[in-house]
């Protein structure tokens, strides 16, 4: 077919405005900026040559010496020998055009065609050069980012040239100084002397890894020689020494069997005089204690230094307590500790026992450093083999291992075991012990402690539950129990006319005051409490029956404050306040009744010592009680007089405390009447000849008494005196305020210095008796109520009754409950009196007289009563809760 020239003029000129441009010239191309790095020719195709006469591979590109890449702002291109070019499928650069041309149907157009190429190609050239200005943008926004980088860059090397350098710098300088000391030290140990020393311990070393390790039977030995002296030292500080009146004759023998030797000995042979096995029933607890310490911690004399240790401490903390109070320590005592009152607790230590205290620490020091030394010449570190470190390197050790495990957990499970059922009925420890001759007498620890031992009389209060369900308890039973007394109390206040939150309720907890002229052997020229012993007959008074002699201070008062008796609880529990309280969510006490009626403030406590004692500081504030004032407390106390050399505060700053509360009543409580609690602590034991010019030691007439009997008992007789003056001045100021008082003062127990009377069964009566009264100043309307029916002898949680009776006060079910348990069972109390005969049971009732009541004589109403009061405390300390539902401890407010 042929071809007009023009038409083959227009084509080519089309095709050419079209191609891409390609150079194709060996030698044609220079670069304009050098040499680059070969680029890959992945991904590209093969393009023939305009005459498409010949195609190249690839490797062709490989004939002359490796062809060289050079790139410039256009598209890349390699120079061959041959006719063909290898070009990528997408090159950044280029613009595709379409070089399909339509047919040309008039030659006539051709002018016109040839004028679109030209415009075409012009919109080529100027996209080209719009791509490209954004490249150039996109370059130089590269190279002031590189040129950044590389400033950054060089900057971090300098510094780590320079970290480099002084690294470099530190590390010659410690290596000179090292091999400096490396010499000298080298030049020291080549003296002769220091070689010859060097020899010496080389050859001891040598020795040493070859010396004993101490025998399996040496160390059973050990174990049965130290438990079976702390047993015997721990039973030691229970006894005293017996005195004898002048003139009373006493055998040698006699003599012999009641001293501490004797008792001692006693305590031993009953296993095959009396076939009582209770030696070794101490014996095994404690051997369980340190059996559980071996197996823990692996290292018999660690062990056998800490175990020694702990129970000497105890045996003479015991001993001391049991001559202060009477008592041996309990669980609950551990609780002085974990609040922080060791050091008030030793500073109560007397005298005349700091000399057995040094030497018992000596002693303790020497045993320390015998148990280092045998531990240091001992080559046996591991009491039982193990490997914690190649656990499964051999049979050996995983056995080993094994073994120390089972030991270990055996050990404390056997122990936690023996100690948390003792008190179980029906559990192995319980049975056990019972058939080697036990007989519990908890309610009682002191007895129990010298009968049964100090260390399983401890261990059998640590599980402690506080009350056994009565029978017949429950939500229909306790319902129809606030009815029944609540009927009780409807007929009571049909006779009351008065409000007990109309009047100020002021509790006083005199410590330890007691008339000391009432214990058989004490006699004074002087009457040491002459106006309170006057007031007693103008006002409601009497003596109470306490469950503590030398100690109990928190259980009498926590009978007061809640109206319950812990001759109600097992006798496992011995301290409410450290036992029970702590775990109780919402505790009933009396002073919630002015709560009640004025708001939060309508009850505060004041103690002249630390809070953290007896925890009284959680269960005040448990007991809803606004504020506690205290030494330590976050507004303490603000009178803190001392009399003369004592170290507690003096009863007169106390009441000065009370009377400011009461006058500052319209600002603290919109005058609204309050019940105050306090609890002194003047006549607290030590009693160290506190006070000058002691007019008691002159006046002193008693007979047979001993240097450090007569040189307390004193002491305390000046303390008493003062607390009955104290005690004259606060009523006075009490009768000249404008609002209506009443006071309810008691002392919670005698002091522990009555060694002589305790010592005669017949005087336990006599030494758990303390002087009471309930007393109302000029402006409350029961001034110069006296109560005698009833009264000669009651117990502490009778005393809100009493008071509600002494000031005409209506009562509530509860109260109307306490008033009719208390005409029909004057006092009750926790302790056992001996007059002839040992009391059946774990508690004491005394009638109007102070004659004892045997429970099991008890009319049917004062059984009844019975009944429904351990039904109420039950519920309220162990139950349910069912009264909290009820109004039965709401007073009337009309």
């Amino acid at each position: 077919m042929l071809m007009s020239p023009r038409l083959h003029k227009g084509l080519f000129a089309v095709k050419e405005a079209t191609m891409p441009y390609i150079q194709s010239a060996v030698h044609a191309f220079e670069p304009s900026y050098g040499r680059r790095s070969k680029q890959s020719f992945i991904g590209g195709t093969y393009q023939p040559l305009a005459n498409e006469r010949t195609a190249d591979d690839p490797s062709n590109f490989r004939a002359h010496h490796r062809a060289e890449l050079y790139t410039q702002k256009a598209p890349l291109h390699v120079a061959g020998t041959r006719k063909s070019i290898y070009t990528p499928e997408e090159a950044p650069s280029l613009v595709k055009h379409d070089t399909d041309i339509p047919a040309i149907e008039n030659t006539q157009n051709d002018e016109s065609s040839t004028n679109s190429v030209s415009a075409d190609s012009t919109s080529v050239n100027s996209a080209s050069s719009a791509g490209n200005t954004a490249l150039q943008t996109m370059e130089h926004a590269v190279k002031a980012t590189g040129a950044a980088l590389t400033t950054a860059g060089h900057a971090l090397a300098n510094a780590g040239h320079a970290i480099a350098k002084t690294a470099k710098t530190v590390a010659h300088a410690v290596q000179t100084a090292a091999t400096k000391v490396r010499n000298a030290w080298r030049t020291f140990t080549r003296l002769k002397a220091i070689q010859l020393i060097i020899k010496f311990f080389q050859g001891a070393h040598a020795l040493w890894k070859k010396r004993m390790k101490f025998s399996y039977a040496f160390y059973t030995a050990i174990f049965f020689l130290l438990t079976s002296f702390e047993v015997l030292f721990i039973q030691w500080g229970m006894y005293s020494e017996p005195h004898y009146a002048k003139g009373t004759h006493v055998s040698q023998a006699t003599k012999i069997l009641n001293s501490v030797a004797g008792q001692l000995t006693k305590f031993v042979s009953q296993m095959w005089l009396e076939q009582k096995y209770l030696f070794l029933i101490n014996f095994v607890a404690l051997a369980l204690i340190y059996l559980a310490l071996i197996c823990i911690c692996n290292r018999f004399w660690i062990a056998t230094a800490t175990f020694g240790s702990v129970m000497s401490i105890y045996a003479v903390a015991n001993m001391l307590k049991v001559q202060l109070r009477g008592e041996p320590i309990i669980p609950a005592d551990l609780s002085f500790l974990s609040g922080g009152d060791t050091g008030n607790i030793v500073s109560f230590i007397p005298k005349d026992s700091e000399a057995f205290i040094s030497s018992a620490v000596t002693t303790l020091l020497w045993f320390l450093v015998v148990c280092f030394i045998c531990f240091v010449l001992d080559g046996r570190r591991k009491f039982i083999y193990c490997s914690w470190t190649h656990p499964f390197a051999s049979i050996k050790n995983i056995l080993g291992n094994l073994t120390r495990i089972i030991a270990a957990v055996l050990s404390v499970a056997i122990f936690f075991s023996f100690t948390w059922n003792l008190g179980t009925p029906n559990s192995w420890p319980y049975k056990w012990i019972r058939d080697m001759g036990y007989k519990a007498e908890l309610w009682n620890p002191t007895d129990d402690a010298q009968a049964n031992g100090p260390a399983i009389s401890f261990l059998n209060l640590t599980h402690v539950k506080a009350m056994d369900e009565p029978n017949g308890y429950s939500k229909e039973t306790m319902q129809k129990l606030a009815q029944r007394y609540s009927k009780e109390a409807v007929l009571i206040n049909k006779n009351r006319a008065n409000n007990l939150t109309d009047n100020n309720v002021v509790m006083i907890l005199s410590e330890s005051f007691s008339d000391p002229t009432r214990v058989p052997g004490i006699a004074y020229d002087i009457d040491p409490m002459p106006h309170i012993r006057s007031l007693k007959n103008t006002t409601t008074s009497g003596l109470m029956l306490s469950p503590g002699y030398g100690g109990s201070t928190a259980n009498i008062e926590y009978q007061a404050l809640t109206g319950l008796n812990l001759a109600n609880f097992n006798s496992s529990l011995t301290v409410p306040y450290q036992q029970l309280v702590p775990t109780q969510k919402s505790p009933y006490s009396f002073n919630q009744i002015w709560n009640e009626k004025y708001g939060s403030n309508g009850s505060t406590a004041v103690h002249p010592y630390y809070s953290s004692m007896y925890l009284r500081n959680a269960n005040y504030n448990k007991f809803k009680f606004s504020y506690f004032y205290t030494l330590d407390s976050k507004k303490p106390i603000w009178h803190q007089h001392h009399i003369d050399k004592s170290p507690d505060v003096d009863d007169a700053s106390a009441y000065q405390c009370i009377l400011d509360l009461l006058n500052k009543q319209n600002t603290t409580n919109n005058g609204n009447p309050q019940f105050l609690q306090l609890v002194t602590m003047q006549n607290h034991l030590p009693y160290n000849d506190w006070y000058d010019n002691n007019e008691f030691k002159d006046a002193d007439v008693s007979k047979n008494l001993g240097y450090w009997d007569r040189y307390s008992i004193d002491t305390y007789t000046k303390g008493v005196s003062y607390t009955d003056k104290s005690t004259l001045a606060f009523l006075e100021s009490l009768d000249k305020l404008d609002k209506p008082v009443t006071v309810i003062f008691y002392g919670d127990h005698l002091p522990g210095i009555y060694d002589d009377a305790s010592k005669d069964k017949n005087n336990a009566l006599t030494l758990h008796e303390t002087d009471y009264f309930i007393w109302s100043n000029n402006a409350s309307k029961s001034r110069g109520i006296k109560i005698d029916h009833a009264t000669s002898y009651t117990s502490s949680n009778y005393f809100m009754a009493m008071a509600a009776e002494h000031m005409n006060a209506k009562v509530s079910p509860y109260l109307a409950l306490l008033t009719k348990l208390r005409e029909n069972v004057p006092a009750i109390s926790r302790i056992v009196v001996q007059k002839g005969g040992r009391s059946k049971g774990n508690a004491t009732y005394l009638d109007s007289n102070g004659n004892e009541i045997e429970k099991q004589k008890l009319s049917k109403t004062a059984k009844q009563l019975f009944k429904d009061y351990e039904l109420v405390q039950y519920d309220q300390t162990s139950g349910k809760g069912y009264l909290q539902n009820t109004k039965f401890t709401q007073v009337p407010s009309k």
